[in-house]
This record gives C-alpha cells, structure tokens and sequence, in this order.
C-alpha cells in the first residue's frame, strides 16, 4: 500500500525539515524553561544541604536570613549549648556584595562564619583549589565563576582580602555566587558603621555604633536521638526567636521565594505550548491549500477520505517528532549559555513529548477539516 504522507514529505523534504527546526526551536525554549525552573529549585537547596544544619534560629517574627532581614545576637550560639539535644552551634551571616573585577563588579552572597568554630558551610567536595578559611581576617574563598584565581586580592571595604580557595557550583538561592570571609570580616562589613556614621550617631546620642556582635542566624544540629520538633519548640519558648528545621526552612525557599518566579515560568511554558501548536496548525493548513488540487484529484480517482485524513494526521505528527527531536538539540546546545543554572531532565521532556504528540493530533483537525470539504471538481478546473 502507498504511503501517501511518505511521498508527499519526500516530495518537500527541504521545505519539512527548515520547518519542523523552526517548531523545534520554539520546543527548546520550553525545555529551557522548565530547565530554569528546575536550577532555580537546585539553586535554592546548595547553600542548606553545605551548611547541612538541623535547625536555623533567627529574629523573631521573621522568616530568616534567605526571605527578609533578620539580626540576632552572636552570643545566641553559646546559649544554645545548654539546649538539651543540642550537638553544635554556629553563627552565620549573610549580605550581597559587589565583588570589583577588572571589566565589571560582580554581584556576589558572601557567607560569614567562624574559621574556627564547629560547622564549615563550604562543602569540601566543591572546594576544587586551594583551601578553606583558617583564619580571622582577610581571607575569601570565591566561586571559579568570579574568574578570581588563587592569591589573588580583592578589596571589600576598607580591606584587601586574598583567595585562598576556589569552588565550583556553589549559588545562593537567587542565584548568586557565594563565597565565603570570615564571621569578623562580615560583621564588620555589615554591621559596622563608618568612622563618620558613629561620630554622627554620638551627637545624637545613639551610643551602639561601634557594637557589631551581630549574625543574621545561628544553625545548630542535634545529638542522635532527639526529636528536631521538641527542641525547636523549645529554643522558641525560651530564647524568643523564630526557629526553623531544615524541612522548615526548605519549605521557605522553595515556596515562598520561588513560587511566584514558578508560577511566571509556567505561564510562559504554557503560552509557549499554545503558540507552538497554533504554528503547527497553520502549517498544516497551509500545506494542505498548497495541494488541495492533488486531493482533490485523489478524491476524483476514488481514493477515500480516510486514506487522505491518514495523510494528514501522519504528517502533522512527523512534523511535531521532528520538531521535538529538534527542540531537544537545541535546548542542550544553549542551555550552558545561560547565567543561572539551567537543569535538563529526561521526565520532563517525555512529559512535552506528549504533550507535543497530542498538540498535533489537534493541529490536524484543520487540515483534516479541509479535506473533508475539498470538492472533486476543483480537479477538472482551471
């Protein structure tokens, strides 16, 4: 049996294939899409997987460090000690900073913590050169994409700070490059005002200007045994701050932070989808005009509709295969081009795979439609 739609592809197959790579490139921006959605959500989980804390203890009333402002104090770290179930504690802080590079600064998130305490948020299997911090002051350890090599300086503030360390894949949850200084440096980048600033704060009678034993958080993990629940409840009861588990905290980022970015990404996804099968439709409508005269000759001679339909039905799904296998190219060809990460999963693209093969199953009805109504006679005409 002839295979109409075979012919008729071979017959433009040019024309096909610079068509269906159109369509296809519309396909790959879907996958970049939700391959955007799915860094953001990798992003957002790094820094709490490094850190690897079992509680997050921050201002009261607040949300912590990665949603809204939150400042306690340094000392909270050593009152957790007395915390049943408490193992170690840690204090922490968190600021952006504009790292100054030769062409352009660098927007960076710069994690503060002690060289010498209990917990080490730089994962030692991103730590690709060099070494962490061991000490107090004028150390950082930066993220290879900043392009800043070993021993190289950078001045933050009034300092000159020396790379000591290099780390590959290490963001904030928006995306940010982390590195990492010292818990002194970072509170006096943060909290400590300019020689101005304090003299300023004296005329007026405000006298805490120079008091910068401030963190943002304080993380604690728990002895074997203890219920995280229990003594998260109970550091809330007596110490008064706003205390989160890791589940918590998690949920933070994931929900509150990225929902709304998720909820844009999709809608984009979804007008993508529809305007990817419109154009499938309109191809196949105008494929179809171009050849209304050989169908309708095909109809004279006695060929049934549902040979013709069959027609139609099998190339708008070629099409749309091509055009996936196309989109698929495409996207793992710029999806590294991208600033922030971008994550290609194979779930993901069976799931537009059918979506795509359902797309035009519907995209064919206007042809078919046309195929229906297509009067033999035309045949005869001029």
């Amino acid at each position: 049996m002839i295979n109409l739609a075979q012919k008729d592809i071979a017959h433009t197959l040019g024309k096909f294939l610079v068509t269906a790579m159109g369509v296809g490139m519309l396909l790959g921006l879907v996958l970049i899409m939700i391959g955007v959605y799915r860094g953001m959500m990798v992003d957002a989980e790094i820094l709490l997987k490094d850190i690897n804390a079992d509680l997050w203890i921050v201002q009261e009333g607040t949300l912590g460090p990665f949603a809204e402002a939150s400042r306690v104090h340094e000392d909270i770290k050593d009152t957790m000690q007395v915390i049943a179930g408490i193992d170690k504690s840690e204090a922490l802080t968190f600021q952006n900073l504009q790292l100054p590079h030769v062409n352009k600064s660098i927007r960076v998130m710069a994690v503060g913590f002690d060289p010498y305490g209990t917990i080490d948020p730089i994962n030692p299997e991103r730590l690709i050169n060099g070494k962490t911090l061991d000490r107090d002051h004028y150390q950082i350890v930066v993220s290879e994409e900043t392009r800043f090599k070993l021993d190289d300086s950078i001045r933050l503030g009034n300092d000159i700070y020396h790379v000591v360390g290099i780390t590959k894949g290490t963001v904030s949850s928006g995306g940010d490059l982390l590195v990492y200084i010292s818990l002194k440096d970072a509170q006096r980048l943060q909290f400590l005002y300019s020689n101005a600033r304090i003299r300023s704060d004296r005329a007026r009678g405000i006298l805490n200007g120079e008091n910068i034993k401030m963190v943002n958080a304080v993380v604690a993990t728990l002895k074997p045994g203890y219920n995280v629940d229990s003594v998260a409840e109970e550091i809330r009861q007596w110490k008064h701050k706003s205390v989160y588990t890791r589940t918590e905290q998690k949920m933070i980022l994931t929900k509150n932070l990225i929902e709304r970015s998720s909820k844009q990404i999709g809608l984009f996804t979804a007008i993508l989808v529809v305007v990817s099968t419109i154009i499938i439709a309109l191809i196949i409508y105008t494929m179809t005009l171009e050849k209304i005269k050989e169908i309708s000759i095909m109809k004279l001679i006695g060929i049934p509709n549902s040979m013709i339909i069959k027609m139609i039905v099998q190339e708008t799904i070629i099409l749309g295969f091509l055009a996936f296998i196309f989109g698929n190219v495409f996207s793992h060809l710029i999806a590294d081009n991208f600033p922030k990460r971008v994550v290609l999963e194979i779930p993901d693209a069976w799931v537009l795979f059918g979506v795509v093969i359902v797309a035009s199953i519907l995209s064919s009805f206007v042809g078919v439609r046309k195929v229906i109504h297509a009067d033999p006679a035309a045949a005869i005409g001029g």
